[in-house]
């Protein structure tokens, strides 16, 4: 469908009746929809930030303590992805509607982050799991704080694992639908425009939306193999 962007006419028909950029000049003067594709990158990326920084302390919490109840809790992390996302949006709806919370990008923001806190904590866990405790220990016996060995001991070897979920949460919040249906306000985002926009047909605008989606989602994807090769070239000189 991205190739239909590129097409003179606005018929979706094939062959192509010519090659044109129109569509891509009318979608940069589009003022709706590029305050809603700021609205998606300003929610991705908070959702993004909250879930790595509640995500990432509460997986080594899971790894590294022992305390009453943390099998509980490690199925109550997973909660969001088992259960039906309808059931899980309606309550957080009941939640901000109860204590008054006026709904927003903010409150789409919260219901983003409960909803990856899983991809976050998960993947976190499992390379915490493979990484030798000797590690942690040898710098606790050489006087470090635990400051100092989180950020020059484990944060470097889990972080491809960081960046990963970091990359897959961005995407997936950016991306979602349900959630922003049930908790968002007066601001919209991209998704959503273009979802309301559908119903209306499908045209060569939106083909253009999709094709600079694509555009970006496949640099995402390069610039994290990347990071992580060398992570992993770093890890075969250590």
């Amino acid at each position: 469908m991205s190739a239909y962007s590129f097409n003179a006419s606005c018929s979706l028909s094939w062959p192509m009746s010519g090659f044109t950029l129109d569509w891509y000049v009318k979608l940069s003067q589009n003022e709706q929809l590029i305050t809603a594709a700021w609205n998606s990158l300003y929610v991705a990326a908070c959702a993004t930030a909250l879930t790595l920084i509640i995500g990432v302390p509460a997986a080594m919490a899971l790894d590294q303590i022992h305390f009453p109840g943390k099998g509980i809790l490690r199925k109550f992390i997973l909660l969001p992805i088992a259960l039906s996302g309808i059931i899980t949006d309606i309550s957080m709806l009941t939640m901000f509607r109860l204590f008054g919370v006026n709904l927003s990008l903010e409150t789409v923001i919260v219901g983003h982050a409960k909803a990856l806190l899983a991809v976050v904590v998960t993947q976190v866990f499992a390379r915490l799991q493979r990484l030798p405790k000797s590690y942690s220990e040898a710098s606790n016996g050489l006087g470090a704080s635990g400051l100092q060995t989180f950020f020059l001991v484990t944060l470097p070897n889990i972080r491809s694992a960081v960046i990963g979920a970091g990359l897959l949460s961005f995407t997936l919040s950016f991306d979602e639908i349900p959630v922003t249906f049930f908790l968002t306000g007066r601001g919209n985002t991209l998704p959503m425009y273009i979802w309301s926009t559908l119903r209306r047909g499908l045209t060569p605008e939106i083909n253009a939306v999709g094709a600079l989606i694509v555009a970006a989602s496949a640099i995402l994807i390069l610039v994290s193999v990347l990071l992580l090769r060398d992570d992993v070239n770093a890890h075969q000189w250590a």
